[in-house]
């Protein structure tokens, strides 16, 4: 066995060994308390190596990264692998409470990311409170040697990382939200790889450039890792052809714009065929009719053309859809289809063990006299799936499972709603708003094949929900807006090319149906990506059972597991 070690962007240290085909690499993860400037002010905040946004992994397609993740900050913390799924090892999935207790400050945890068919791009991430505010990075996911891009391979890839920037401390910013039981305040600035863009004050210098050359092809690895919001991106001049989401191959489109909403990965080839000059990349939010209050503020970057040429004085702006245009959202992800070619097949489940029916919703509980309460009429935020309002344990749900520890968890999360209504009604009761708490899973046999449909609801004005399952990428059967038909919507299924991704975005007041195969054995959390939503409780778990084979069943427990 030969082994080689490596070092890449500076505190990232890989050692590469060779195990069959695959191989296994390992880096260090240190997670600190760093200073950083932005919008004219200092601050502290929680990054890895030192590093916003924090270092890139990479790695091939079945290769295996081993983590070893120190925590030197000053609050708990928990990682996730956004999109990996982790082949029977649920123990070092990452979110706080379900698949394990988190790293305490001075613990460690060595994290085991296991690839199995994953290609292209996926991110990682803090999973507990808001740390992911700052800590998170890139996962790039190549072909194996040997194999090919299903494209011709771009000249270079350039991971492009959306987020959002608070003067304040975030976890202030956390804390005022949980008691005021209002909405979060606002971010103060959107970020393109870290930097809010030259449009905003003290931000010129360190504006992120992109150095091109004229007639070669570079890949833009997307990743929305903003907080609470879906994106629009562009580049002034210049059109898209995606050809990737989720770590998935679609079939290849154009576009002159992306949407990408919070967890969701696009990789996007951009041809550099203009005239040599200074173009601008921007993003801004998407909105819809939210009445929440939001970042207005526009990020942008600068794609610079190598060369001796005269810049124009002010790089030109792309024209993005308008920020409340759903229609825009819609066009975009209907184009995505899986590539579902004879080198990258796909596999929909066709014939369904179980059917559920999920309702997502953002409800009103009573405040019971909280002084700092400042919604109307004496009521707080909450949010449910199938009208249950999460509530986290004291122990992870895993290490429940594992172990048959009794009252931690309850296994009657509801297939469907337990009570039916006109879900996208304009006047909906308000004896409807309020949720129940609740600690409920949903156990699946091995190998179950499960269709599975989210349901948006009129509740409160209705929102979009970007709903991302652990473990498991899924097929987008289907979509449309209002009530889901359980009768006519499934003759419309795609059953040929549907996209085949970790994360989807449920239209407002619209359904989405998915189908995949409960194959892989563990504790899977499925939850709504926008983290005021997922703090309010929306989310839920899956316990998929092992199988009969050795290889079907969970590994075993790690020795270094955080302790509770």
């Amino acid at each position: 066995m030969k082994i080689f070690a490596l070092q890449f962007l500076g505190f990232l240290l890989l050692a590469t060994i060779f195990a069959s085909e695959a191989l296994v690499r390992r880096a260090t993860f240190v997670v600190q308390e760093t200073s950083y400037t932005r919008l004219c002010e200092t601050k502290k905040i929680l990054t890895v190596n030192g590093q916003f946004p924090g270092p890139t992994l990479y790695a091939e397609t079945g290769d295996t990264i081993i983590v070893d993740v120190q925590n030197k900050g000053n609050q708990n913390i928990t990682l996730h692998w956004h999109g990996v799924k982790q082949p029977r090892n649920p123990w070092t999935d990452g979110p706080e409470f379900i698949t394990q207790c988190p790293i305490k400050p001075g613990g460690r945890f060595s994290q085991q990311v296991i690839l199995s068919d994953e290609q292209g791009t996926l991110w990682w991430h803090a999973h507990s409170d808001w740390s992911r505010a700052t800590v998170y990075g890139a996962i790039v996911i190549r072909p194996k040697k040997g194999t090919n891009y299903p494209f011709p391979k771009p000249d270079k890839e350039v991971p492009i990382i959306l987020g959002n920037w608070w003067k304040s401390d975030v976890e202030e910013v956390l804390q005022e939200f949980i008691r005021t039981g209002a909405d979060p305040n606002a971010s103060d600035a959107l970020t393109i790889n870290g930097q809010p863009g030259d449009l905003l004050p003290c931000s010129k210098q360190d504006t992120f450039k992109m150095i091109v050359d004229y007639g070669k092809t570079y890949m833009l690895r997307m990743i929305n890792a903003g907080m609470n919001n879906i994106f629009l991106f562009g580049i002034a001049n210049h059109t898209f052809t995606i050809v990737g989401q989720d770590a998935a191959y679609v079939k290849p489109f154009k576009s002159d714009y992306i949407s990408i909403t919070p967890g969701q990965t696009l990789d996007v080839l951009l041809e550099a065929n203009q005239a040599p000059d200074h173009y601008y990349m921007a993003s801004k939010l998407y909105i819809g009719v939210s009445r929440n209050p939001f970042d207005s503020s526009t990020t942008t970057a600068i794609l610079e053309y190598r060369g001796n040429y005269t810049a124009s004085s002010s790089p030109l702006l792309p024209i993005l859809p308008n920020i409340t245009n759903s229609t825009a959202l819609e066009s975009f992800s209907g184009r995505l289809r899986s590539l579902a070619s004879a080198a990258h097949p796909i596999n929909v489940p066709l014939n369904v063990d179980k059917k559920f029916l999920f309702t997502v919703s953002v409800n009103f509980v009573a405040c019971n006299n909280t002084v700092d309460c400042r919604t109307a009429n004496n009521l707080r935020l909450r949010a449910s799936i199938n009208n249950i309002t999460f509530q986290s344990p004291k122990i992870d749900i895993l290490e429940a499972y594992y172990r048959g520890i009794n009252g931690i968890y309850g296994d009657d999360f509801p297939a469907n709603p337990p009570l039916e209504f006109d879900y996208t009604a304009v006047n909906i009761s308000n004896a409807l708003r309020t949720p129940r708490n609740g600690t409920e899973v949903r156990v699946l046999p091995f190998n179950t094949t499960v269709e599975l449909v989210y349901q948006g609801t009129n509740l409160l004005g209705g929102s979009e929900h970007p709903m991302h399952l652990h473990g498991y990428s899924f097929y987008v059967v289907g979509s449309g807006l209002g009530n889901f038909n359980r009768t006519e919507d499934p003759k419309r299924y795609n059953l040929v090319d549907p996209p085949l991704v970790n994360t989807i975005n449920v239209p407002r007041n619209g359904w989405i149906a998915t189908r995949f195969r409960a194959d892989n054995p563990g504790v899977w959390l499925m939850h709504c990506h926008f983290e005021r939503h997922i703090t309010w409780g929306m989310e839920m778990t899956f316990i998929v059972r092992n199988g009969k084979r050795s290889d079907q069943k969970m590994l075993s427990r790690p020795s270094d597991m955080p302790p509770c």
